[in-house]
């Protein structure tokens, strides 16, 4: 909502501190190899720049070395007080750089990326939302697909029917209680369907488990 200020994002250009004429970020490996790698001098003067504005951030590298990111470490990121994000590019940043200044490493998953902008734009975006007062409903974060460890329930609204498809009835219904539970048993469903191995490790009822027990074989 505008005027609300719950979050602030700014952009530090690496170039900007460099110390040569012609802004250098990057220079090749010792020891020889393929590509680049990103400067310790001017990653260093940019992270205690961002640092000076706010000396308890948490400082972040996206990296393919990182622990894979998840609704979990977004929740847990959403409770500092401030982040500082440094976007791995190239064949990396200097060694120097991980051992001075890094307090955590993230990897989006098992690919890479032609450089961390985009990772650090999916964290601030899962970070964000978790802020209380982003979203219109604090519900939906804790709604959302994966808040549990399970998938979200299908969705529907207006009209009714549409070529043939109707919304299940129990929706219309208005009793608030079969509603929570045919919604639970859909995220049940569709956990053991598409995400079977969210199951290991998700917030399970006996009644939950009982229920899957229960379901037939192709949705466990």
């Amino acid at each position: 909502m505008p005027g609300k200020k719950l979050i602030d994002v700014a952009l530090h250009n690496i170039r900007d501190f460099a110390f040569d004429r012609h802004s250098v970020t990057d220079d090749y490996p010792y020891g020889g190899g393929a590509g680049m790698v990103m400067k310790v001098e001017p990653l260093a003067a940019c992270i205690e720049h961002a640092q000076a504005g706010s000396p308890e951030a948490r400082v972040i590298l996206t990296t393919p070395h990182g622990r894979p990111f998840s609704h979990a470490v977004a929740a847990e990121l959403a409770r500092e007080e401030a982040l500082i994000i440094i976007c791995g590019r190239y064949e990396g940043v200097d060694e120097r750089v991980r051992e001075l200044f890094v307090d955590d490493e993230i990897s989006l998953g098992d690919f890479v990326l032609t450089g961390g902008e985009m990772a650090a734009m999916v964290i601030i975006d899962a970070v964000s939302r978790l802020v209380p007062g982003v979203l219109g409903s604090e519900e939906s974060a804790i709604n959302d697909s994966f808040a549990d460890g399970l998938l979200e329930y299908p969705q529907y609204t207006r009209p009714s029917e549409f070529r043939g498809l109707e919304v299940p009835k129990v929706l219309l219904s208005g009793n608030h209680q079969e509603i929570e539970m045919w919604r639970r048993h859909k995220s049940l469903e569709a956990t053991a369907l598409l995400r079977p191995d969210l199951l290991q490790s998700a917030k399970l009822t006996n009644g939950d488990r009982k229920y899957l027990e229960k379901s037939p074989k192709d949705v466990r």
